[in-house]
């Protein structure tokens, strides 16, 4: 959720209940809700919600989401609390997949990228090809470095253990992973992280690293090109 102290937008809701809620405590009304994907756990509350709140919706152009809504696809714009959300298509989680965008005032860039990128992960193929997902997390990639990462699960602490395992000697990685065990400790999330970290740290990211592609091989003999890399890897994160 954002919110301006008097309006609010939520990103893929899949629990209306406590949405509904926190808009109560906040005192704030609801103007909008962003739809990243299909899947339930993003999209169980967006009825609930509309019903109750009026709010508009926006999602894939190609995906089966509760009706009514504005569907976008890459390239399009959404406004919404005085931000201007920029969709990209991001396929390979889903087929329909899309990503928003924005650069608010004299802040980092905010990132709202559902289950296609995690930090020190990515969401599994559901839908789409290897391919389409190296594609999708390359355009995310090639984002601001400062360029706040919000995906959709605080799934980090995981993602790192296999990152390690693929890159045991990356001591960005080392030193992310004692972060992040620090703020999971104290019940804090590890989320937002930035494009600039997850360069750094995230196998799926730096499928063009040398000791990445040795790990990829050691599964996959033949995995020299960045997307035989990330097919491996994806492969082998599927069993970790």
């Amino acid at each position: 959720m954002l919110h301006d102290g008097v309006r609010a937008l939520v990103v893929d809701p899949g629990d209306a209940t406590v949405i509904l809620s926190t808009l109560e405590q906040l005192d704030v009304g609801l103007d909008g809700i962003l739809i990243t994907h299909h899947h339930g756990d993003h999209t169980g509350g967006v009825d609930a919600l509309r019903n109750a709140t009026g709010a508009r919706v926006f999602g894939p152009l190609l995906e089966r989401v509760p009706e009514p809504l504005v569907r976008l696809t890459n390239g399009d714009y959404v406004d919404l609390l005085g931000l201007h959300f920029e969709v990209m298509d991001t396929p390979g989680h889903t087929a329909g997949h899309v990503a928003f965008f924005a650069q608010p005032p004299n802040q980092s860039p905010l990132l709202f990228c559902g289950d296609t990128l995690f930090s020190a992960g990515c969401g599994r193929l559901f839908e789409g090809t290897p391919a389409q997902m190296l594609d999708s997390l390359t355009r995310l990639a090639a984002l601001p470095d400062d360029t706040r990462v919000c995906c959709a699960h605080e799934y980090t602490a995981s993602g790192l253990v296999f990152a390690r395992a693929v890159e045991p000697d990356n001591q960005a990685l080392v030193s992310y992973q004692t972060q992040v065990h620090i703020l999971r400790a104290q019940g804090l999330p590890s989320l937002p992280s930035t494009i600039g970290q997850e360069k750094l740290i995230n196998p799926f990211l730096r499928t063009h690293v040398p000791a990445v592609i040795a790990a990829a091989q050691r599964s996959e003999p033949m995995a020299r090109e960045p997307v035989d890399v990330f097919a491996a890897l994806r492969t082998w994160k599927n069993q970790f």
